[in-house]
C-alpha cells in the first residue's frame, strides 16, 4: 500500500512538473503567431517586410516553425518592423495591456513633476533636468517643486547620459533630487534637497485654462497637455466658459503634449471652430490591405457637433488660432494644428514639432484584435504603427512644423504658466494684440540637446492612436 501511494504522488509530481514546463511554451508560441498575424493584417510598412508577406509560407507548418524560433515575443515584434528607430521610431508592444489602457486614461505612476532632459553646455555627458510644470495633487505638488527648477543629481548620483534612466525611470517608489543653479547651461550643484514619492495618479490634461483680458482683446489661453478622450467633457465644459467669457482670439499651448486621441483632437477642432461640421478635417491612410477592406468613409474624421451621441460641442466659431509648440508636441498635437490649416488661419509661437505624422491603434489576441474575446492565457498587446495621418489637402509636416514665431524656452528663466508675462505666452499676445511677426527674444537664449522628458518611459510616449474599425 505504502509503495503504491509512493508511485502515484510521483506520477501526479510528474505530471503537474510536465504541464508546467509546457504551458509557457504553449502561451509563447500562440502570442508569436497573435504578433505575426496582427502586423501582417495592420502594419503600416507590412509590403516592405518580407517576412510579413502573404506569400512567406506554404504550410501553417512553415509558419509554426517560423515562430517558434523565437522565444521572446519581444524579439519577433522588433524584427518584424520597419527600418526600426529610422522609420518606424513609435510601435511597442507591452506583456500587460492593463498598463498600456491606464495610460491612455492619463493614469500613471508619477511624482508629479513632470521635467525635461538636457545636456550641459560644455560637458555634454552630464545631464541636468528641469521642472516643467507640477501636476496638482501629487506629491511634487504637496511638497513645494516649482516649475523652473533646475536638478543635477538623483539619490547623490550626477546624471549622466549613461545612468538618467536608471536614476529617474527606475521601478523604484521614490528618489531624492539635488538642486542647482542654472548657471548658464553649466548648473552648478547647491544644497537644496527634494525627496519625492510616486503614486499611481490619473492627471487632468486641462492643466490651465483661463481667459485673458489684454489690449482690449479677451483671450482665451488653454495650456493642454494630452489628448486624454476621457476628460472630453471636461474640455467642452473650459470651452463653455470661453464662449460665457466672450473670447475672440484662443492660445492653445501645446508644448509638452506628446498626442493621444485622433477622436479627441476632432473634437477639439469643432470647439475652435464649429462653422465645418461634417467637413473633412483629417484622412487616415492605412496599408493597401486593410484599405481595400474597409469602407472609405470610415478612413476620414469629420468635424463632429456632439461628443458621443448627446453632449452638443461648445464651439466659438473662430477664423483664427494660436498655438505655442517645442519639440515635445508631437502627433494629435501635429494634428490638430495640420487639420485646421485648410480651413481658418493658424499661427504657432515657440519652436519646431516634433514631427510625427503616424498613427497607432491597440491590437489584443482575439478573432477580430479587439478587446472583445480576448484570449485570457496572457496579457500581451501590441500597438504597431497603422496609418499615416493628411489633412483634407492631403498634407502633412514629415519634419516638424516650423513656428510661425521662433522662440525658446529659457530655462534659466521659465516664467510662471498662465502669467501673461511668461516669455511664450508673452510673445503670443503680443502677435494677437498687435500682429507683430518679428522675433524680439533675447538672442543670448542657448538651445540645448534635449535627450528625454518625464513622460519618456510611458507606454503612450508621443502616441497618436484611434480606435479599431
Amino acid at each position: 500500500m505504502k509503495k503504491s501511494i509512493v508511485l502515484n504522488l510521483l506520477l501526479i509530481t510528474f505530471i503537474i512538473s510536465g504541464c508546467s514546463k509546457t504551458e509557457p511554451n504553449q502561451i509563447n508560441n500562440g502570442v508569436n503567431s497573435f504578433i505575426w498575424n496582427g502586423l501582417n493584417k495592420f502594419y503600416l510598412w507590412q509590403e516592405k517586410i518580407p517576412d510579413l508577406s502573404d506569400r512567406k509560407f506554404s504550410t501553417d507548418q512553415q509558419k509554426n516553425n517560423y515562430l517558434a524560433t523565437y522565444n521572446n515575443p519581444d524579439n519577433l515584434f522588433e524584427s518584424l518592423l520597419y527600418q526600426r528607430n529610422i522609420v518606424d521610431k513609435w510601435s511597442w508592444i507591452v506583456s500587460d495591456y492593463v498598463t498600456l489602457e491606464q495610460s491612455f486614461q492619463g493614469t500613471t505612476e508619477t511624482t508629479g513633476m513632470e521635467f525635461g532632459l538636457k545636456r550641459f553646455k560644455t560637458n555634454s555627458s552630464n545631464v541636468f533636468g528641469y521642472v516643467r510644470y507640477v501636476v496638482p495633487g501629487t506629491d511634487a505638488a504637496n511638497k513645494g517643486v516649482k516649475r523652473g527648477m533646475i536638478f543635477t543629481k538623483v539619490n547623490g548620483t550626477t546624471i549622466t547620459d549613461k545612468n538618467y534612466r536608471d536614476l529617474l525611470f527606475s521601478k523604484s517608489n521614490s528618489y531624492t533630487i539635488h538642486l542647482a543653479n542654472y548657471n548658464s547651461g553649466d548648473p552648478i550643484t547647491n544644497s537644496t534637497t527634494y525627496s519625492l514619492s510616486k503614486s499611481s495618479f490619473t492627471e487632468n490634461p486641462i492643466h490651465i485654462a483661463k481667459t485673458i483680458d489684454e489690449g482690449g482683446k479677451k483671450i482665451g489661453y488653454l495650456m493642454y497637455n494630452s489628448f486624454t478622450a476621457n476628460f472630453d467633457s471636461k474640455l467642452n465644459l473650459a470651452f463653455s466658459k470661453f464662449k460665457t467669457d466672450g473670447v475672440k482670439d484662443l492660445i492653445i499651448d501645446l508644448r509638452y503634449n506628446g498626442g493621444g486621441s485622433v477622436r479627441t483632437a476632432t473634437r477639439l477642432a469643432s470647439m475652435i471652430t464649429g462653422q465645418f461640421t461634417g467637413d473633412i478635417f483629417a484622412k487616415q491612410l492605412w496599408n493597401k490591405k486593410y484599405m481595400s477592406i474597409v469602407s472609405p468613409d470610415a478612413l476620414i474624421d469629420r468635424f463632429p457637433d456632439k461628443i458621443g451621441n448627446s453632449e452638443i460641442i461648445n464651439s466659438l466659431n473662430l477664423t483664427n488660432i494660436y498655438f505655442i509648440t517645442t519639440g515635445s508636441s508631437a502627433s494629435a498635437s501635429e494634428l490638430i494644428i495640420n487639420g485646421l490649416l485648410p480651413h481658418i488661419n493658424v499661427k504657432t509661437v515657440g519652436t519646431k514639432t516634433h514631427g510625427k505624422y503616424v498613427g497607432s491603434v491597440t491590437l489584443y489576441d482575439s478573432p477580430n484584435f479587439t478587446k472583445s474575446g480576448v484570449n485570457q492565457n496572457h496579457n500581451w498587446a501590441m500597438q504597431p504603427i497603422v496609418l499615416e495621418i493628411v489633412n483634407k489637402n492631403n498634407y502633412n509636416d514629415k519634419d516638424g512644423i516650423d513656428p510661425t514665431i521662433n522662440i525658446p524656452e529659457s530655462y534659466g528663466n521659465m516664467g510662471v504658466l498662465g502669467d501673461k508675462n511668461e516669455p511664450l505666452l508673452a510673445r503670443t499676445i503680443e502677435l494677437i494684440t498687435t500682429g507683430k511677426r518679428g522675433s524680439v527674444y533675447n538672442k543670448t537664449i542657448i538651445e540645448l540637446e534635449s535627450i528625454g522628458n518625464s513622460k519618456s518611459n510611458n507606454p503612450n510616449y508621443n502616441n497618436m492612436y484611434v480606435d479599431l474599425k
